[in-house]
Parts: C-alpha cells; sequence; structure tokens
C-alpha cells in the first residue's frame, strides 16, 4: 500500500490561458479566475481537490514569476518554497523537471502526480480513486503513467491516447500510440474505435524515474553531479533557476518524455472530464438552458438562439436575438464573437493577428 507522506502533487499554473481569450489574458490568465461564479478560481479548486486525497505540505506550485503575487494571494496556505516561479515560459518539460528536483531534496522516494489547473471534474469519488490507484502503480513500477478518459465527442483540440496491452492492474494499459490535436475526421475515428482516450494531462511517475527520464532530454536542468554539491539549499537552487531556466528548451512532457519513451502506460479512467482551457470545453462541461445555450455567469436576454456560450463582465447585459453555434465573450476592451465549432484554432489566430496590428494592450 502506498505510503500517503510520499505522495505529492504538482500543480501546473504558468500558462498564458490565451484559449480563453478575451477573458483570459496575459496578465491575468484563466487559472486565476472564477468563471463560473462559484466562489473559488480553477486554481484554487485544483487545490481543494488534491488535498483531499494527499497531504497538504505535499502540494506544489508551479507558474510565472509574473504571477507570483497572484499565486500567493489565492493560495496563501501554500509555503513560498513549494512555489517555483519560472522567470519565463517553457512548456511543462523544463516545469515538471525543476519540481522533480525540488522534492527530491526533501523526499527521493516520493510518487508524483503533475496535474494541470485548468480542469473540470464531474466525480470527486472516483477521481480519488483513481489518482490512489495511479500513485499505488508508480509507486511499484518504475513507469510514466498518463490518465486517459473515454471521449463523448469527436473532438479535434485534444490529445489522444491508445491502449495497448492490458496490465491486469486497475484499468492500466499499456502505451500503444499518441496523436496529439488530430482533424475531426480521426477524432471521430478514434471515438467510434473505442481504443483511443482523451489525453487529460494528468502525469504519475515515481521520483527517481521522473528524473531518469527527463535527464535525457534536459540533462542540465537536473544538474551534474558536480553541480549538485554546490546546490543543496532551496535558495540556491532557485538563484540557479533563476539564471538559466530561460537557456533550457520550450518542450513539452508529451512530446520531449512521453512520446519518446516505450515505457508509458494510461489509466481508464472514468471522473468525468473537461478541459476548461477553451471555450468549447467550457462548453461541453457546463449544463446547457433552453435551447442547449451556455451562459457563464452572465445576465443575458436570449430569442431564437441556440448552441451559443456566452460569458460578459458584470454589470452587462446581452440581448441575443437569431445566433446559433457561437462564442460572445467580453472581457475590458475586447468583444469576441467566433463559431464554437474548432474555436481553440481561431483564438490563437485572433490573438496572434491582435497582437500584431494592436499591441499588448488586447492581448
Amino acid at each position: 500500500m502506498t505510503t500517503k507522506q510520499n505522495n505529492y502533487c504538482v500543480i501546473l499554473a504558468g500558462g498564458k490561458g490565451r484559449r480563453l481569450w478575451p477573458c483570459s489574458r496575459d496578465r491575468y490568465p484563466k487559472q486565476f479566475i472564477d468563471f463560473f461564479g462559484s466562489g473559488r478560481t480553477q486554481l484554487q479548486q485544483t487545490f481543494d481537490r488534491f488535498v483531499r486525497i494527499l497531504p497538504r505540505e505535499n502540494i506544489y506550485i508551479n507558474t510565472s514569476r509574473k504571477y507570483l503575487d497572484i499565486v500567493r494571494g489565492q493560495l496563501p496556505e501554500i509555503p513560498m518554497e513549494h512555489i517555483l516561479a519560472e522567470p519565463i515560459h517553457r512548456n511543462t518539460a523544463p516545469s515538471v523537471a525543476w519540481a522533480v528536483h525540488r522534492i527530491m531534496m526533501s523526499n527521493p522516494r516520493a510518487n508524483l502526480v503533475v496535474s494541470p489547473s485548468d480542469q473540470h471534474i464531474v466525480n470527486d469519488g472516483d477521481f480519488r480513486r483513481n489518482v490512489e490507484d495511479g500513485l499505488q502503480f508508480v509507486e511499484a513500477n518504475d513507469a510514466l503513467l498518463t490518465m486517459g478518459v473515454r471521449p463523448t465527442r469527436p473532438e479535434p483540440g485534444y490529445g489522444y491516447i491508445q491502449k495497448g496491452v492490458y496490465t491486469g492492474a486497475n484499468g492500466i494499459y499499456k502505451v500503444q500510440a499518441f496523436t496529439e490535436k488530430p482533424d475531426r475526421s480521426f477524432a471521430r475515428m478514434f471515438m467510434d474505435s473505442r481504443e483511443w482516450y482523451w489525453n487529460t494531462g494528468l502525469f504519475l511517475a515515481n521520483a527517481r524515474y521522473f528524473r531518469q527520464s527527463l535527464s535525457k532530454v534536459l540533462p542540465s536542468l537536473l544538474h551534474t553531479e558536480e553541480r549538485k554539491e554546490k546546490i543543496t539549499t532551496i535558495e540556491a537552487e532557485d538563484n540557479f533557476m533563476q539564471e538559466n531556466f530561460p537557456l533550457y528548451p520550450n518542450m513539452s512532457l508529451d512530446y520531449g518524455v512521453l512520446e519518446k519513451s516505450d515505457n508509458v502506460y494510461v489509466m481508464k479512467c472514468d471522473f468525468g472530464w473537461a478541459d476548461l482551457g477553451t471555450w468549447h470545453g467550457l462548453y461541453e462541461a457546463m449544463s446547457k438552458c433552453e435551447n442547449d445555450n451556455v451562459v457563464v455567469d452572465s445576465d443575458v436576454i436570449l430569442e431564437n438562439a441556440t448552441d451559443n456560450i456566452i460569458k460578459l463582465p458584470k454589470g452587462r447585459l446581452a440581448v441575443i436575438n437569431g445566433l446559433d453555434g457561437y462564442i460572445v465573450a467580453e472581457k475590458d476592451n475586447v468583444l469576441f464573437i467566433c463559431k464554437k465549432e474548432d474555436s481553440s484554432a481561431l483564438v490563437r489566430k485572433y490573438v496572434n493577428e491582435v497582437q500584431m496590428k494592436k499591441g499588448e494592450t488586447y492581448v
């Protein structure tokens, strides 16, 4: 049985959140916003979820240095030495490598679950069971474990995992293949095959195996044997990272490690999941009102309008007639109206275009 004191969580909260533009902005991205008017932001809800699974003192937050004050304001219970504030954005592989090194300084026997900060989990009880089973698996096995959920629609904005041979342990299979953001026709084939699962972005491994896997692609980030003698304190490690982190590649954990390893497994999970990083993900995750519209904590009057998602600032009223399948989102100085289908690529396109033509004020 896994020793709870050896179980750790790293919450990734450093992203810019541009796929939910204009409500998510570079200076205050989606993970720090209470999108649903629940009283808790996405980051806080993720923290709340893991506090029920493992010791509070074993939770670490990875973020950007420019968001450090926001994280400290939203999670004052997290000690400073458990917040890894990167000086520059470098994707998930360097982020996880730093967290692995930090945690192993205090507990070389740690088992880690790495979690995004912007997910919707339907059933917390099933989620807890799946995470606990996964931590038990990686404690007993030197392996990388991903968590997959069965697709409910042909979503081209998600990553997909194909299951291979069954291990016989808690719905865990060897991974056959990864595919990132297929086109809609392939996504439908994946869904119909029942062999492919959505990649939730939840990754588990024991710290030793994480370090071993990451050192193949990021050797300098995990320090050479000579450097280890000099970096024995959190202060020294933090100083080293602030100076050297910009030198590391902009590499995702999926691409840099998982897709290149032949020792990756996927657990079939049934906790109900949605990526809250996209407008379409938000639409799918939320309950629908009349005519399949989703109104996110906003004041609207709808007539002859179907299949839309609407998010407006407090104090604004929208009257919408004759709209079908659109995103209507307003924040500060930007109003965004766009077809909902395949919106992830369109949002990225428009954010880049606005940044080039209008400058940072609108991004």
